[in-house]
């Protein structure tokens, strides 16, 4: 019962997604044409730019009234401002218009503010901080609520008994198995018997990252880790965890590696010294790439249709069909990339974690033997 809950709610997600796309690249379509004296082309790289980047409203849908104007059903977000010329600024992203007025000072251009004068011409002598709670930190708290408000429902059916005395049921039998999966195979194959220690940094990594790129997948949703501020703020964090739990063996191999010549010492030294920080560059660049990547795709297909209609009207919806189907197979293939993004970065972690922790003197008594 709940496996065909899930298949109709991915398949409603999938159906909204498409539409929800199809109408924002038609949109950024429209915007360009309008006013225009000669009609411009369609530019799929900035209508997919526009749709993936971090925005100060949530965008679903753009109608065009009979008068001509137009219609935007967004929700409007906060910005908060800053400027050592101007002081504090807030007000709501409404009153920017979509970016066609100034407000209080200030202008929306290309998804930045910036800060005009009285002409509305942007005036570079106003320094502005931006504080602003964006789509992407709007949506990342959302997934801290959930990620917080489902951990802790399944931790007080554990305390009641339900799991323990009894088997697991609803919710909490989806995500047991995610859960003891981290442990036998993440965490205790890399991090031996201090597995325990770093369990719950490694659940919460593997579910924050899970259910934000779930989130990512639905209509109108901002793709948040697809975005590198997030994924650096993640890998900077496992950075500071595998420093912190660093040993005297860990450095001395990454300084002076035993049981080895000099001359390849010193040639090892800057490699091993470099990979402290190439590690959680890895992370950081993998996670972001993916989630791009998909949505990009995605994005390509659904813009081909817009591409051969300018060519042909013919064209564009003989190609339709086949543009929807292979956006369908690549939004199935991002279900799972969801799932396999958040086990990577997981286990590189704890991979990356275990050789902090680890032992090395194992290595000094081959060396040794040898």
């Amino acid at each position: 019962m709940g496996f065909k809950w899930f298949k109709s709610f991915m398949v409603a997600a999938l159906g909204l997604f498409l539409v929800s796309s199809a109408q924002s690249v038609f949109a950024q379509h429209e915007e360009h044409a309008a006013g225009a004296a000669t009609e411009e082309k369609f530019n799929p790289g900035e209508a997919i730019l526009h749709h993936i980047a971090d925005a100060h409203e949530w965008h679903f849908f753009s109608l065009k009234n009979a008068d001509g104007t137009e219609f935007h059903g967004t929700i409007p977000l906060p910005v908060i401002l800053y400027s050592p010329q101007r002081g504090f600024s807030t007000f709501m992203s409404s009153a920017f218009h979509h970016g066609t007025e100034a407000h209080n000072g200030y202008k929306l251009e290309h998804g930045k503010v910036v800060a005009v004068d009285e002409a509305g011409t942007p005036d570079e002598t106003v320094k502005v901080y931006d504080f602003s709670m964006t789509k992407n930190v709007v949506q990342m708290l959302i997934a801290l609520i959930v990620l917080v408000w489902l951990l802790t429902a399944m931790a007080k059916k554990y305390k009641t008994g339900q799991g323990v005395t009894s088997a697991p049921k609803g919710m909490q039998n989806a995500i047991e198995p995610v859960i003891t999966f981290v442990r036998d195979d993440v965490a205790k194959p890399n991090l031996g018997p201090k597995y325990q220690k770093f369990l719950p940094y490694l659940l919460t990594i593997f579910f924050f990252i899970l259910i934000n790129n779930i989130f990512g997948l639905l209509p109108g949703a901002a793709n948040v880790t697809g975005n590198i501020a997030f994924t650096a703020m993640l890998g900077i964090i496992s950075f500071f965890v595998i420093l912190f739990n660093t040993n005297g063996h860990y450095w001395q191999h990454i300084f002076w590696f035993p049981g080895v010549p000099l001359p390849v010492k010193l040639l090892m030294m800057p490699v091993e010294l470099l990979g402290v920080f190439t590690k959680p560059f890895a992370l950081i660049i993998r996670l972001f790439a993916n989630m791009t990547a998909g949505h990009i795709i995605i994005l390509s297909f659904v813009s081909l249709i817009f591409i051969f209609t300018e060519m042909s009207k013919t064209a564009g919806v003989l190609f339709t069909p086949v543009s929807i189907a292979f956006a369908v197979f690549i939004y199935l293939i991002e279900i799972l990339v969801a799932f396999i993004q958040a086990y990577i970065f997981t286990n590189l972690t704890a991979v990356f974690i275990g050789g902090a922790i680890g032992d090395h003197h194992y290595e000094e008594d081959i060396v040794t033997h040898h």
